[in-house]
C-alpha cells in the first residue's frame, strides 16, 4: 500500500513552521507527502528586515512561490497552491477584501481542496484546529474547507466534476509551538545554565485546550525543519527568538511534533504514527 500524506495549510512558509520535521520524516521513509496552500500569501507581510524593501513588496506573490518552492524542496515533498486568494489580516471591523478566501461561500473556498483530495487520495490529513492556531481569517477558513473537503470528496453528490470519490481514514489537527513545548525549553535551557528567550512568549500565551493524541519522533529533522523555514527568506528574521534556543537541548527535552487526532476518535493509548490503524 502507498502511503500518502496531505498536509493543507493557509499561506507559503505555514509548511515549513508547523510540522515540518514530520513532513520531512515521513517523506524520508517513502511517503508520499504534499502540501497543499490554499493561498499565495500575496497581502502577508515582510518580517525580515534585511528584505523589506520596495523591490521585494513589488515582487512579493512571486518571491513568495519560490520561497515555499525551496522549501517544499528541502522537505522532500511535494507542493501545491489551490489558487485562492489571500485574505490578509484586517484591522478589527474592517471587511474582508472582496473575492478572498476567507470571504467566499464554504462550497467555492473548499471545491479546489476536494477536487485535490480526489485526486491525491491521501489516508491522512492534517490541518489546523478551529481556532486556526491563531486568530487569521484564512488559517480559520483552512480549518473549515479541510473539514468540509474530509467527508465531502467521498461523496458522489456533491462537487460533481472534480474526481472519483475518495474518504481519508484519519484527520488530524497541529498542536504543535504549543505553550507546553515554550515552557518546556525554557525550563530546559535555563537548567543548562543558558539564557532563555522564551520568557516573554510565555507571558503572553493561554494554556493549551487542544490534548495531544500523537506524538511523531523527528528529532533528527529540526535541523531539515530549520533549512525549509529559512528559505521563506522575506517571512522569517534569522534573529528571532524561534532560532535562539539549543537544537541540542531541543532534541533532548522534546524530540517530537504533536497533533490532535480529530477523526475518528482517539483510542485511550498515545500514537507515535500517523498512519496507525491505516487499512488498505
Amino acid at each position: 500500500m502507498t502511503l500518502r500524506l496531505l498536509s493543507v495549510h493557509a499561506h507559503p512558509d505555514d509548511e515549513s513552521s508547523k510540522g515540518a520535521a514530520t513532513l520531512a520524516r515521513y517523506a524520508a521513509e517513502g511517503v508520499d507527502v504534499l502540501v497543499a496552500t490554499c493561498t499565495g500569501g500575496e497581502r502577508g507581510d515582510v518580517l525580515n528586515p534585511v528584505l523589506d524593501t520596495t523591490e521585494t513588496w513589488a515582487d512579493l506573490p512571486a518571491i513568495r512561490r519560490r520561497e515555499v518552492a525551496a522549501a517544499a524542496e528541502i522537505l522532500g515533498v511535494r507542493q501545491r497552491f489551490l489558487g485562492l486568494v489571500d485574505s490578509g489580516l484586517p484591522a478589527d471591523g474592517d471587511p474582508l477584501p472582496d473575492g478572498c478566501f476567507a470571504a467566499l461561500p464554504l462550497s467555492a473556498a473548499a471545491a479546489p481542496l476536494v477536487a485535490l483530495m480526489r485526486e491525491f487520495r491521501p489516508q491522512v490529513v492534517i490541518t489546523y484546529d478551529e481556532t486556526g492556531g491563531y486568530p487569521h481569517p484564512d488559517h480559520i477558513r483552512t480549518h473549515e474547507v479541510t473539514v468540509e473537503a474530509f467527508t465531502a470528496a467521498a461523496d458522489p453528490a456533491r462537487y460533481r466534476g472534480s474526481g472519483d470519490p475518495w474518504q481519508p481514514q484519519k484527520l488530524y489537527y497541529q498542536a504543535t509551538l504549543s505553550r507546553a513545548w515554550f515552557q518546556t525549553l525554557h525550563d530546559a535551557t535555563l537548567a543548562a545554565g543558558l539564557e532563555s528567550s522564551m520568557a516573554e512568549v510565555l507571558d503572553e500565551l493561554p494554556p493549551d485546550k487542544l490534548p495531544v493524541t500523537t506524538r511523531i519522533r523527528c528529532e533528527a529533522f529540526f535541523a531539515t525543519r530549520d533549512r525549509a523555514l529559512l528559505a521563506h527568506a522575506t517571512q522569517v528574521d534569522p534573529a528571532h527568538p524561534f532560532f535562539a534556543h539549543s537544537r541540542e537541548i531541543e532534541r533532548q527535552a522534546w524530540p517530537y511534533e504533536d497533533y490532535h487526532l480529530a477523526h475518528p476518535p482517539p483510542g485511550p493509548n498515545l500514537e507515535d504514527d500517523l498512519f496507525s490503524g491505516v487499512t488498505p
